[in-house]
């Protein structure tokens, strides 16, 4: 194998059903449980027409403007995957567009995660795919490589290794690693819960504000 130019077949998947549990929590409150670290960077916006998915990460690696690499993982990754795309942040150049994501939506891909620019936005929307990127443009890709499919990509700011868990809604992504998902995911769902109980407060008018008050006499805050 040559690096840079290679493919390595997916050896783990993160369990269906854990992938059902995430899918059914904010990413928001994921976030918030793995201490903010897991979180990929603001810009994340969602183009397809699912606004809320969980799966196993399928990674790319792509050089920029080009989709070759994309192009094969969309025929070897399986139904419930989530494509993950290192395209470099590159804005200037759509890595996909309809064509491919409506082959990937067929195909039962559950989600692409690009790093970059998309292109045929009212098209996507009516895909049943989910579809996160950075941004749009006109533009259309190379198709010359090179590139990896299977190896660590980095995405937003945080490593994504095969089989890791990705959740996505509109808030943007999360990224789980394989052997910490199951234990985030759990404490994530309590935290879904306490915060649950928050909403019921402040819809009865006795959310409890006291503390707000005690943190910032504690900082030495006048004229509180």
């Amino acid at each position: 194998m040559t690096l840079g130019f290679r493919i390595r077949p997916m050896t783990r998947r993160v369990d269906p059903a854990l992938c059902a549990r995430a899918a059914a929590v904010p990413a928001a409150n994921i976030g918030d449980v793995v201490n903010r670290m897991q979180t990929m960077r603001g810009g994340f916006r969602p183009f397809g027409g699912r606004t809320t998915v969980a799966g196993p990460a399928f990674t790319v690696r792509a050089r920029s403007g080009d989709n070759l690499m994309l192009h094969r993982a969309i025929d070897l990754a399986e139904p419930g995957d989530v494509i993950v795309v290192d395209a470099g942040g590159d804005l200037s150049i759509a890595i996909t567009g309809e064509l491919m994501m409506g082959w990937a939506a067929r195909r039962g891909i559950a989600a692409v995660i690009i790093d970059g620019a998309v292109r045929d936005a009212v098209a996507l929307r009516g895909l049943d795919l989910g579809i996160w990127a950075c941004g749009l443009t006109p533009s259309g890709p190379y198709k010359d490589g090179p590139g990896e499919i299977g190896y660590p990509v980095a995405c937003g700011g945080q490593v994504v290794m095969p089989g890791d868990l990705i959740m996505a809604d509109e808030d943007g992504v999360v990224v789980l690693p394989f052997d910490d998902a199951a234990s985030a995911i759990a404490a994530a769902e309590g935290h879904q819960a306490k915060e649950a109980k928050a909403q019921q407060a402040i819809d009865g008018g006795t959310w409890e504000r006291d503390w707000v008050v005690a943190s910032l006499k504690a900082k030495g805050c006048g004229g509180v």
